[in-house]
């Protein structure tokens, strides 16, 4: 009988993705000064997003994306102070961003005055 030696159904190996389209933001003086933007995994990590064609960033985040072309190394290292090590190559899906919250009224009378209408019209 073979003894595996390591368990591990997927070793966690690091190859270099290479040129790196990163999505960014405006900066906090709306400058030319630029900001990653940085995204969570579904169980809640924190990661860097990149795609490897400007088409893969466009199709998953929109026209409108501005992104910046980095190497995976320098991207991995722009993001170590942050505490970041993971960074996402190519995701296919993600959230659309939230709609405005509408308020409610904070009584509904037409739909109170409508339900007790209708559960007095209604013979017994």
């Amino acid at each position: 009988m073979t003894e595996l030696l390591d368990d591990d159904p997927e070793p966690a190996d690091r190859h270099p993705a290479g040129r790196l389209y990163v999505p960014v933001r405006p900066g906090p003086r709306g400058d030319t000064l630029c900001v990653f933007r940085i995204f969570r995994t579904p169980l809640g990590s924190r990661t860097a997003v990149g795609f490897t064609s400007p088409r893969r960033l466009t199709a998953t985040l929109g026209r409108e994306q501005a992104w910046i072309e980095l190497a995976e190394p320098a991207l991995r290292a722009l993001l170590a102070p942050l505490g970041i090590t993971l960074v996402t190559v190519d995701p296919q899906l993600s959230a659309p961003a939230p709609a405005p919250a509408l308020l409610a009224p904070a009584t509904p009378a037409p739909l109170t005055a409508a339900l007790t209408a209708g559960a007095q019209a209604v013979p017994r």
